[in-house]
């Protein structure tokens, strides 16, 4: 029963097998044989991450919100990390690190709670969730990228690590003390009380009575398992996109998608089902902790082999992650989203894809 339950997963150990395999083959025989190997491994990364998903779901459906969110954006931003640490490794590019976080925000934000207000909102009309919550997210997703992003336009590059070790402890501290209130004191922030249906059974998918215990392992083994595809992943993609003139930002918007795949199918249920607090947790929580979280590891990776990674936003993404956050400060104001504000958003998601595609 447990072999039939994790077939997405034996599937994706099954490609990650084929691919070790087959790298050096796929790599001789060309560039779209070596892309389509690419294609196959970024899909069985994505299973893997939706085992992964799930598995986070049942340890979060013990503990409730705020924790069990939390646990689903770590896992989520975990395999981001663990994916761009691997790519890094045979990636040439010094700005996927900042690419892969944009894509990300914009993702999350703009793609998933734009879709998922916007679905929700046609379905339900308003639908309600704790403003607190979405204020607090806004205003650390800019302090976190206005202190990793924004501002190191202006450091010189001879002092870039010094301003990497202060953008480390920032990072830290901030999401210390984040996690504290988020767990503490201003818990009730992040969850809002819905009136509980009739026969209405466990929130979160695979139920509260399933063992926690096998869900730990098999996590653990997915995160692993999902680094040794990517490992090959960056191999084949690396070389199938070099000199193919694809827009520069192709590899990181596959990354971003990879970690956010799972976050996608959960908020879409949680917004279909009426539970918009859910949706605004997993989308803001998710940006937040891509940017708090994967800054640090980033930089601490830069100062260790003494090669820095241009983290400074351009000016088309520094206006878009503008834009997108004074929409969204404006639309998560009232404790209540809907279809226009969904639609807001999801043009914007839109537009972000459209100036990736002529490579801006």
């Amino acid at each position: 029963m447990r072999m039939k339950a994790e077939r997405l997963l034996i599937v994706a150990m099954l490609a990650a097998v084929a691919g070790l395999a087959l790298e050096d083959r796929l790599l001789e025989m060309g560039r779209l044989a070596t892309l389509l190997g690419a294609a196959g491994l970024v899909v069985a990364i994505v299973l893997a991450s939706l085992r992964v998903s799930h598995h986070a779901e049942v340890l979060a459906s013990k503990v409730g919100d705020p924790y069990g969110t939390m646990i689903l954006t770590l896992s989520a931003v975990l395999v981001e990390v663990v994916v761009l640490a691997i790519m890094m490794t045979s990636e040439t590019s010094p700005t996927l690190v900042r690419d892969t976080i944009y894509a990300a925000v914009m993702l999350d934000i703009n793609g998933i709670l734009g879709l998922a207000a916007l679905l929700g909102g046609l379905k339900h009309g308003e639908q309600p969730y704790n403003d607190d919550s979405a204020r607090t997210y806004s205003v650390m997703i800019l302090t976190a990228m206005g202190i990793s992003m924004i501002v190191p336009e202006f450091v010189p590059a001879a002092k870039w690590h010094l301003y990497s070790a202060f953008t480390i402890g920032a990072m830290i501290t901030l999401y210390a003390l984040f996690l504290r209130m988020q767990v503490g004191v201003h818990s009730y922030f992040f969850s809002y009380s819905y009136p509980k249906a009739k026969g209405e059974g466990s929130a979160r998918e695979g139920g509260p009575d399933q063992p926690v215990l096998p869900s730990i392992v098999i996590l653990i083994l997915g995160i692993v398992l999902i680094g040794v595809l990517a490992e090959v992943m960056s191999s084949l993609l690396t070389s199938g996109l070099k000199g193919s003139g694809a827009p520069p930002a192709v590899t990181a918007i596959v990354v971003a998608a990879i970690s956010a795949s799972p976050e996608i199918m959960t908020a879409m249920r949680a917004a279909l089902a009426n539970r918009m607090q859910a949706v605004v947790n997993i989308a803001l929580g998710a940006s937040l902790s891509t940017v708090i979280l994967t800054v640090p590891v980033m930089e601490a990776i830069a100062l260790y082999t003494g090669q820095p990674f241009l983290m400074a936003m351009s000016p088309v993404q520094t206006v878009m992650v503008t834009i997108t956050l004074i929409v969204a400060a404006i639309n998560l104001n009232d404790g209540q989203t809907n279809a226009i504000e969904g639609m807001t958003h999801f043009v914007l998601f839109a537009t972000f894809v459209m100036l990736s595609a002529i490579g801006l």
